[in-house]
């Protein structure tokens, strides 16, 4: 077999030349960061778990009119993706007060925010990916008014349709990340959602006990990853197909007593 050529490679996924013009195979890996990769790690199992999530939310993201960049999935690890133009920004959906934004304006780990906030974070690990405001975003021209009205839009709706999704499989949806690329045809540019929805991007508590069931177990040494990220794929009924290799993903019924250090619900 030829050897395919790498693209790119970030902290949990490497993109290697599609088999199609316009496309690209994007590889998910096991490798763990947090805090801007000053903290490392593996996950045993997590990019397949991320692959199998991350497929499952786009095609559902699909049918509710959101245009992404999935195509389809090709193994355990890859999936077939449109080649996008990324734009240099993360969008920060907000529905709890946790993490960053519990640090630094001091709201309580948990608290309801009063309504879903959106924060807007300049793609740049050497400046640790920094907080920008809507007037540096069209100051510095990462992207034009109408791409952030529709980047905005779209995070709205995909937060909608996510928090009724987790909801229904008893798990709270605190907080995600979404990324956005660019897709031309000609001179004329529409955005779509790229990158990944799974619980390395998701905040993710289980809404009767408050377990943490996503990479804060790793930023926060707690222990269980694998297991906590087997346990959304369960609920989301993934783990059911033949092609889940011995090793990578396992049932989680002899493991959710593993997870430890549950955060119990506010009264």
């Amino acid at each position: 077999m030829a050897r395919r050529r790498q693209i790119y490679e970030g902290k949990a996924k490497i993109l290697y030349e599609g088999p199609e013009p316009g496309t690209l195979i994007q590889y998910f890996k096991d490798d763990a960061t947090a805090f801007n990769a000053q903290k490392k790690g593996t996950i045993n199992g997590k990019g397949v778990i991320n692959n199998r999530i991350s497929e499952f939310v786009f095609t559902r993201l699909s049918h509710i009119g959101i245009p992404t960049h999935f195509i389809r999935r090709l193994n355990m690890r890859e999936q077939l993706i449109r080649q996008v133009e990324i734009i240099p920004l993360e969008v920060i959906v907000r529905n709890v007060a946790a993490g960053s934004l519990s640090k630094r304006l001091g709201i309580e780990e948990g608290e309801l925010l009063p309504h879903t906030l959106l924060e807007y974070c300049y793609k740049d690990d050497s400046l640790g990916d920094p907080l920008v405001s809507e007037e540096e975003i069209a100051c510095f021209n990462w992207c034009s008014h109408e791409e952030l009205q529709d980047m905005a839009s779209m995070a709205i709706r995909i937060n909608d349709f996510l928090s009724g999704m987790f909801a229904a499989i008893d798990i709270k949806l605190v907080d995600f990340k979404l990324e956005f690329g660019r897709i031309w045809d000609g001179d004329y540019s529409r955005v779509i959602l790229a990158d990944e929805i799974s619980p390395d991007g998701c905040r993710l508590w289980d809404i009767n006990t408050g377990e943490k069931l996503d990479k804060d177990r790793f930023r926060r040494d707690l222990g269980g990853e694998s297991e906590a990220y087997q346990e959304v794929a369960r609920r989301l009924k993934l783990l059911q197909d033949d092609d889940n290799g011995p090793g990578e993903v396992l049932d989680m019924s002899a493991h959710r007593s593993r997870l430890r250090s549950p955060v119990k619900p506010k009264k």
